[in-house]
């Protein structure tokens, strides 16, 4: 308690502190007036408060100020893939499934549908007069690092391995979640996304309070900070989110030329900026950047992080009394922290904000449940299928379920997940779907999830219950406990992974099923890349299903029994061993993800197979290479969906530079025999490289166009009519 008296005695420095006005705030004041710009009104309201005040605002759990009129705030709320930590919600597939679908427009519905679950839970607590941590308009999503590395236990909340892919995505759920209002020049919000970490922080989890990373200046272009860039320039995303990290030797958080120089002047960013959740007090304490909390503080303050999540802003106001910092300082972090806030309508009549009528109708609603199921259906990656032992025939009529992740809520929900109402395993899926199909099904749990536990009455029961089955499906992978987040995963609290096949348990499991003779259907479950060579040889199928959400049961069942046909891709590189990879520390991307990979993959990024089959035809590139048309044609049985992508693959690249890239994409849903002329508006940065400076230049040179349903080998082509391939010269 002493500490704690020192440091508010400390922050009342002559000449610093207003007295505070009594009474009730003044009704006429221009913060009050909902006609004019949010703004204004910020300065106007913060030009009114006192130091003490000021400084208590720099931090998520904001007090009240009643003499103003200012409620309590506490800016910490989540949802990656459905709102987060604040009881019921509908769970919608984990944000590396939602990559997998290859569809921005779906993104943005689903970001659309969570924006509205917020509204009404924000609605529903302010009745009840809460106002705590997770009852906020402030969402600190999406997570737009790039999953470099597959033991990134975090890599599961991200998009995936590419910029093109994630900057799509990111900008689709920024733009559902902010949904600007009917308001004009308001600009009212119904709630603010958080772009994080940034920049550069993708692991080791171990270190991340104490890391530095050091890329490249072209990978730091091109690879580290795009997706961010999009989501300021495109989306106009509201806050981002500085990272634990340190980049090239200065923290994230207190990094004025990743903060100031980059994020304001170089891109416009016009939001607020808040330090990951203790990442202030890491200034000090981990990375010894600063003599002392209060310099720490002061650094972050001066750099650009408006806000602390924690407790270290309390040393802002020592740090004002020392000639750290300077008032001018509080109120600019103060105005744009209130800016954000008037946008959102928290002070204005209820009749001014057109969200104030959602309640409890709008949560996990029925609409929204559908959505996940759907989503989670969209994502789901075909990657073998041999002999079309997918779709199950009815000639399946006694199927047995194995694996330890078949009956798990966990799988389903994966990390910074609500509550639902309902949610539905695999194995519940995989029951409803055979029972109305007359079938029947056998379930063992067949292994333990990891460890060196005895399983071999599990392994028994399972090899009975394949035997006495017409074919086993073998649901098998990860769940949380064995990737996320530092301290998060009960049975790996560091959170990376150290391998990348899956656990023993579990791989002795599979090659017992084969040996049985009965087909066996793979389900690979998880958030990151398996390398599953033995089941990629041997299955008969071969799924990825993610962490697929509320309704993954069902969506898989319908996959699995052909009522929803597979056209998710791998938004990732699946490596065939841990030792193809660099060390996890090194941040350089020689060798990392599609683009600079020199070995072969087990699969490759942009995969996945369908139940039908497609053609591409007519290939037309525009002379300024800006857009690229192709017609594609089910050439199958099926209705089904296909994801055109177009790749540049340069014939003579730097050495510095990828391999090729995605420069551009879309999910196109086709009935059997139909074709559809495609056009795709190729984005100016996909035609231009990052040098060794980090300057962007014109793509220059001889140059191929790949347009097909996957990626085209590394020499630009495709072996069969799955895609097209055109040549062009550019500049000199």
């Amino acid at each position: 308690m002493v500490a704690v008296l020192l440091v508010v005695a400390s922050s009342l420095a002559p000449g610093c502190v207003r007295a505070p006005r009594a009474g009730a705030p003044d009704k006429n004041a221009p913060y009050l007036d909902p006609r004019r710009l949010a703004a204004e009104r910020a300065g106007d309201l913060v030009g009114r408060m006192t130091v003490d005040e000021k400084i208590g605002q720099l931090m998520t759990e904001a007090p009240a100020i009643p003499r103003l009129g200012v409620p309590a705030y506490d800016w910490w709320s989540e949802a990656l893939h459905g709102v987060a930590r604040a009881g019921r919600a509908t769970v919608f597939p984990q944000a590396i499934a939602l990559a997998a679908t290859f569809d921005a427009p779906l993104v943005r519905q689903i970001a659309a549908a969570i924006s509205d679950e917020a509204r009404a839970k924000f609605n529903l607590a302010q009745s009840r007069g809460e106002r705590g941590r997770y009852q906020g308009l402030t969402f600190f999503s999406p997570n737009l690092n790039i999953f470099r590395d597959p033991r990134w236990g975090r890599g599961q909340e991200t998009y995936g391995e590419d910029p093109l892919l994630t900057s799509r995505m990111g900008v689709a759920f920024i733009e559902g979640m902010q949904g600007e209002g009917p308001a004009g020049d308001r600009g009212l919000l119904e709630t603010i996304a958080t772009a994080k970490h940034f920049a550069v922080h993708s692991g080791p989890e171990a270190d991340r309070h104490s890391f530095d990373a050091r890329p490249s200046a072209h990978d730091l272009g091109d690879t580290y900070l795009p997706q961010f860039e999009a989501a300021v320039r495109e989306a106009h995303v509201g806050s981002v989110m500085a990272a634990y990290n340190r980049l090239d030797g200065v923290p994230c958080v207190a990094n004025p030329r990743l903060l100031d120089e980059t994020l304001r002047k170089a891109w416009g960013f016009a939001g607020y900026v808040v330090g990951d959740c203790g990442a202030v007090g890491d200034v000090f304490a981990n990375h010894h950047a600063a003599a002392s909390p209060q310099a720490a503080a002061a650094t972050a303050l001066r750099a650009g992080t408006d806000l602390d999540c924690g407790r270290a802003y309390w040393a802002l106001g020592p740090a004002l009394a020392q000639g750290l910092i300077s008032e001018s300082d509080l109120d600019r972090a103060l105005v744009r922290l209130f800016t954000a806030r008037f946008r959102l309508g928290l002070f204005d009549p209820k009749a001014e904000t057109p969200w104030s009528a959602l309640g409890e109708a709008a949560i996990d609603s029925p609409a929204h449940r559908q959505l996940a199921r759907t989503a989670a259906a969209r994502a789901v990656v075909l990657l073998e299928n041999r002999n079309d032992a997918l779709p199950l025939g009815r000639s399946a009529k006694r199927i047995a379920v194995v694996g330890p992740t078949a009956d798990d809520d966990e799988v389903l929900l994966a990390n910074y997940h609500g509550t639902p109402s309902h949610a539905v395993t695999l194995l519940e899926g995989i029951r409803a779907a055979a029972h109305v199909r007359g079938a029947t099904v056998r379930y063992a749990r067949g292994a333990t999830l990891a460890g060196s536990g005895d399983s071999s009455a599990q392994l028994r029961e399972a090899l009975t219950a394949a035997r006495k089955s017409d074919v086993v499906i073998a649901v098998v992978g990860l769940d949380p406990r064995l990737e996320g987040e530092e301290n998060d995963s009960p049975l790996n609290p560091a959170g990376d992974r150290q391998e990348l096949g899956l656990p023993a348990s579990q791989e002795k499991l599979l090659e017992a099923l084969v040996a049985t003779g009965k087909p066996v259907i793979a389900v690979l479950t998880g958030g990151s890349a398996l390398a599953v060579p033995f089941a990629a040889a041997h299955a008969a199928a071969l799924l990825d299903v993610w962490y697929p959400g509320e309704e993954g049961g069902n969506a898989v069942a319908d996959i699995l029994f052909g009522e929803a046909n597979p056209a998710g891709r791998l938004p990732i590189t699946i490596y065939r061993s841990v030792s193809d990879l660099p060390p996890f520390a090194d941040y350089s991307m020689h060798g990392r993800t599609y683009r600079y990979l020199a070995l072969p993959p087990l699969y490759r990024f942009g995969d996945g197979l369908s139940y039908t089959t497609f053609r591409y035809a007519n290939l037309t590139v525009a002379p300024d290479l800006k857009t690229i048309a192709v017609e594609v044609q089910n050439s199958g049985a099926r209705a089904g969906d296909e994801v055109v992508q177009v790749y540049l693959v340069p014939r003579d690249p730097p050495a510095y530079a990828p391999h090729l890239w995605l420069a551009a994409f879309t999910r196109v849903p086709l009935a059997a025999g139909e074709r559809h002329a495609v056009s795709l508006a190729l984005p100016p940065e996909a035609l231009t490289l990052v040098d060794e400076q980090g300057q962007r230049r014109p793509l220059t040179g001889a140059v191929d166009i790949a347009v097909g349903g996957t990626a085209p080998a590394r020499d630009g082509r495709y072996p069969d009519a799955r895609g097209l391939t055109a040549s062009v010269r550019l500049g000199n």
